[in-house]
Formats: C-alpha cells, sequence, structure tokens
C-alpha cells in the first residue's frame, strides 16, 4: 500500500514480533482505565504472554490503532495478527470460553 502511514508500520511490526498484543490505555502493571485493566485480567486468568502497548505514550499510535482496525475504542486485542475486539468481546469469549479456545487454536504460548 503506498498511502500506508508509519503508524501501521509500527503496529504490523508490533502484530509480528508478538502472538498476542494488547493496545490499551497505560501499562498491564498499571492501566489508566478500567477497560484495559478488566481486559489485562482476563489476559492473566487466561495464562497467555502478551505485549501492552500505552496508546497514552503516542497520539499518533491512539489515533492510528482506532483506525488500523476500524474500531473506535481502546483496549484493543490482537491475537497472532488477528484482531479480536475490545473490552467487552473479550470478556464474553472468556466468560464462554472462547478466548481460551482461540488461544489453544493459535497455539499462543503461556505465560
Amino acid at each position: 500500500m503506498t498511502d500506508d502511514k508509519p503508524v501501521f508500520k509500527q503496529i504490523r511490526q508490533d502484530l509480528e514480533e508478538n502472538d498476542v498484543v494488547l493496545y490499551m490505555k497505560g501499562t498491564p502493571m498499571f492501566p489508566q482505565c478500567g477497560f484495559s485493566a478488566a481486559v489485562v485480567q482476563v489476559l492473566s486468568e487466561t495464562g497467555v504472554k502478551f505485549k501492552g502497548i500505552n496508546v497514552l505514550e503516542d497520539p499518533r499510535l491512539r489515533e492510528g490503532i482506532k483506525e488500523f482496525a476500524s474500531w473506535p475504542t481502546i483496549p484493543q486485542l490482537y491475537v497472532k495478527g488477528e484482531f479480536v475486539g475490545g473490552c467487552d468481546i473479550v470478556r464474553e469469549m472468556h466468560a464462554n470460553g472462547e478466548l481460551k479456545t482461540m488461544m489453544n487454536d493459535k497455539e499462543v504460548a503461556p505465560a
């Protein structure tokens, strides 16, 4: 794509280098919003290794990730480069077992 934004290249690199990526407000140790904290908790309970990326540190990334996924809110969870969803979707998938199944199917490394 010739009209590719530099921030999209950064996002693609993050997704290629990590099986599970959470674009969030704050960090896994210090989430800056309740929705980000909820997804961190779900991922911790699921027992997978993940990379949390703080969108508050970079306004370009904060807006770019919304455009990249065509998803208006943060946090955003990606597994093996595939957009999974935001807080409500992730919590629902965790509650009904879909998230753990997805992690197993995609052979995501345990934490």
